[in-house]
């Protein structure tokens, strides 16, 4: 594990830049610039940007100096690097435009949404992961959904996350309540959108519910990245829980990673299936077996009696 900078090259704000990374874990960054007395507003997504005065202190204290290509392809080997795409304010303006798609006249409903969204504590249940949801749903709807169950199901994936504190089940229930409370009134079925909200508490729709169907494979979408992007996805969540020390969030992830390697079928749909079903059960056989060479102090397998509930914690 190693911290790296770039020479101060980038000019902004009167001075030029450098860019600091890590070549392993955003954790690490964090910590290294905590240390050096970096403020948290000096950070980009995927790296800090720090002014020429604090170069070579920074180099003293440990980070290794290389020239702006290798940095990029030091990020881009880590993992860690963000596209372009995936950045928040591009993010934001494209969640903004869908939604005035969606819901057109209630621009507001959609910033309040995007607020919660935004909340600092979210690492991947995010409006990165909002997008994937909305995108996974362009692939998978098909000519014979009708206008309500499009409607109907994108509202679900906005309001699915609204309330996000991790709490299994409680995340889930305070969300369809918003949902319930926000959209009386203004669309004809407010019920049909709670309902798909609380079916992502278990993503285990009844045979040929087909709304059901498609929110649920829409949200476990994330699941059939590519390994990279795979593991882009465990990092945030072990973000999201870096309050829950590791032995007890190794038991709780993989049980809950054990659930989905025995869901059948874990997507419902076709399409889904044909796209994302070999990646997913790949990425998550990996990722258990990760979890069990990892584990200490607790015994670790895919029929793990541990409840990720029984920590009142969602850990996916």
């Amino acid at each position: 594990m190693a911290v790296y900078i770039d020479p101060p090259l980038w000019p902004a704000h009167g001075t030029v830049f450098s860019h600091l990374i890590s070549d392993t874990s955003l954790a690490e960054l964090h910590g290294f610039a905590a240390r050096a007395g970096i403020s948290e507003r000096a950070f980009d997504v995927d790296h800090y940007d720090v002014p020429a005065r604090r170069y070579r202190q920074l180099v003293r204290q440990g980070a290794l100096e290389v020239n702006g290509g290798t940095l990029v392809r030091i990020l881009i080997s880590s993992g860690l690097r963000v596209p372009a795409r995936l950045r928040p304010d591009r993010i934001r303006r494209a969640l903004r435009a869908r939604w005035s798609q969606t819901l057109p006249g209630h621009p507001a409903l959609g910033g309040q949404l995007l607020d919660r969204w935004s909340e600092p504590h979210r690492r991947y249940h995010n409006p990165e992961h909002l997008l994937d949801v909305l995108e996974a749903l362009d692939l998978l709807i098909d000519e014979n959904d009708d206008d309500a169950t499009r409607l109907n199901i994108r509202l679900a994936a906005w309001f699915h996350d609204a309330v996000y504190a991790g709490k299994a089940g409680e995340d889930e229930e305070a969300s369809a309540a918003l949902a319930e409370d926000q959209l009386t009134g203004v669309i004809p079925d407010p019920g049909e959108v709670t309902r798909l909200v609380r079916l992502t508490v278990t993503h285990d729709p009844d045979a040929g519910d087909r709304a059901g169907e498609l929110l649920c494979d829409a949200d476990l979408a994330v699941l059939g990245r590519s390994p990279a992007g795979y593991q882009r996805y465990v990092r945030a969540v072990r973000e999201e829980y870096a309050h829950i020390p590791d032995a007890q969030f190794t038991v709780g992830r993989a049980a809950v990673v054990g659930r989905l390697l025995a869901l059948d079928p874990l997507y419902r749909t076709e399409r889904a299936r044909h796209r994302w079903l070999a990646s997913a059960h790949e990425n998550l056989a990996a990722e258990l077996a990760t979890l069990r060479r990892s584990t200490v102090r607790c015994r670790v397998d895919a029929n793990s009696d541990v409840n990720p509930v029984d920590y009142d914690i969602d850990f996916k």
